[in-house]
C-alpha cells in the first residue's frame, strides 16, 4: 500500500487529498496517515496541508524498493527488488537468489560492496552511498552459444540510460565498459549457470560511478563520474531506472533474432575505439591492429597492417589513442 500511495503521488506532482487515497486504495484516513509517516521516516519529504491534502516535495538519494518500483516502466525487469545497505557482490547475491529460484528479472541493487567484482576476477571499487551497483537475474530463452551478447546489450543500456538520466553522452568500449570523455564511468560482468548446452541462468552485474567526487591517485586518470563529468549529483533511482527500461526493451528485440542484427547499427554508432589503433591481448599474445565495428554476432571486427581483417570474439582490448584510457 505504501508503495501504491507513493506512486500516485508521483504520478499526480502536486496536491492529492486524503479522501482521494482512501477511495482509491480502498483504506481509512487513519491508514493513509500511517502510510504518509512511514514513507517520511524513510526520508520523503512530503507536504501536508489541511483541505489539500498531501504533496511529494523531494526523494532521498537513498536506494528503496518502493521508490524503483514507483519510478519504473518495464514489463518484467526489476518486479521483484532486492536493496542491500551492503552485500559482498550484487552478482554473487544475485547468485544465489538464482539458486534459490529466483523469477526472471529479479534485480539486486545496494549502496554498497564490500568485495563487488571486476571482469577477470578484478575488484569494483564501490563507493557507499554514491554509484548505482545492481545486479539482475535472467531465464532467457536463447541458446548457450548467443548468451555472451548480453553483455552488449547491457552496455548499449547503460549508455542511452545515462543519456537520459544525466544528459551526457558517452561511449562504448567493446564488449562490456562505459567511457566519458576517455575515461571509465561504468563496469559490466555477466556470468552464467549451464549444464551441458542449456542454460539455467544468468547474471548480468552493472557498476556506474554516478556521485563519485573524487578517485584514489591510481586510479584517478582512467576513472570517472557523472558528477565529475556534469557538476550535479545524479539521480541514483532515474539512471537506475532507464537502464533496466532500456535492457528490457532492446533484450526484447535481440531475443528474436539472437544476434545483434537489429542493434548493430545503433551499438556501433557508440563505439568509442572504432577507426581508432587499438592493442588487442589475449594471454601473452598482443598486436596492434585498427578496430572498426562489431558485426551481427557481436564480434569486434579488426584490421592488421597488411590490411587483413578477423573477428574478435574474447579478449582485453586496450584502447590507444583515448586519452586517461589505455590499460
Amino acid at each position: 500500500m505504501k508503495e501504491k500511495i507513493l506512486i500516485r503521488l508521483k504520478q499526480c506532482g502536486g496536491y492529492v487529498s486524503g479522501q482521494e487515497l482512501c477511495e482509491t486504495f480502498g483504506v481509512s484516513r487513519t491508514a493513509v496517515w500511517k502510510h504518509i509517516k512511514a514513507l517520511k521516516e524513510e526520508g520523503y519529504v512530503i507536504d501536508s496541508v489541511s483541505n489539500k491534502g498531501y504533496k511529494l516535495v523531494k526523494s532521498p538519494d537513498i536506494l528503496l524498493a518502493e521508490d524503483i518500483k514507483s519510478s519504473l516502466s518495464t514489463s518484467w525487469l526489476g518486479k521483484t527488488v532486492k536493496v542491500m545497505k551492503t552485500v559482498d557482490s550484487t552478482n554473487l547475491e544475485a547468485r544465489r537468489l538464482a539458486e534459490a529460484g529466483a523469477s526472471h528479472g529479479t534485480l539486486v541493487t545496494a549502496e554498497e560492496q564490500t568485495s563487488g567484482k571486476g571482469r577477470r576476477g578484478r575488484s569494483w571499487v564501490s563507493v557507499p552511498g554514491q554509484g548505482v551497483w545492481m545486479s539482475f537475474v535472467l531465464r532467457p530463452d536463447v541458446e548457450l552459444e548467443n548468451s555472451s551478447m548480453l553483455t552488449l546489450v547491457a552496455a548499449l543500456a547503460v549508455e542511452k540510460g545515462i543519456k537520459d538520466a544525466a544528459g551526457i553522452d558517452g561511449k562504448i568500449k567493446w564488449p562490456n565498459d562505459v567511457l566519458i570523455n576517455g575515461k571509465k564511468v561504468c563496469g559490466i560482468l555477466t556470468e552464467l549457470s549451464a549444464q551441458m548446452d542449456e542454460l539455467n541462468y544468468i547474471v548480468v552485474g552493472i557498476g556506474i560511478n554516478a556521485n563519485i567526487e573524487q578517485f584514489p591517485e591510481e586510479v584517478r586518470d582512467k576513472a570517472t563520474s557523472l558528477f565529475l563529468e556534469t557538476g550535479k549529483p545524479a539521480d541514483r533511482i532515474a539512471l537506475l531506472c532507464r537502464v533496466l527500461e532500456h535492457f528490457e526493451h532492446d533484450y526484447e528485440i535481440f531475443k528474436k533474432t539472437q544476434d545483434f542484427s537489429m542493434l548493430m547499427e545503433e551499438y556501433n554508432s557508440f563505439l568509442a575505439h572504432r577507426g581508432q589503433e587499438i592493442k588487442v591481448m589475449r594471454g601473452n599474445d598482443e598486436y596492434m591492429c585498427k578496430s572498426g565495428g562489431i558485426n551481427r554476432r557481436g564480434e569486434l571486427i579488426v584490421e592488421d597492417s597488411l590490411g587483413r581483417t578477423r573477428e574478435i570474439f574474447s579478449g582485453e582490448v586496450s584502447i590507444r589513442g583515448i586519452h586517461g584510457y589505455s590499460v
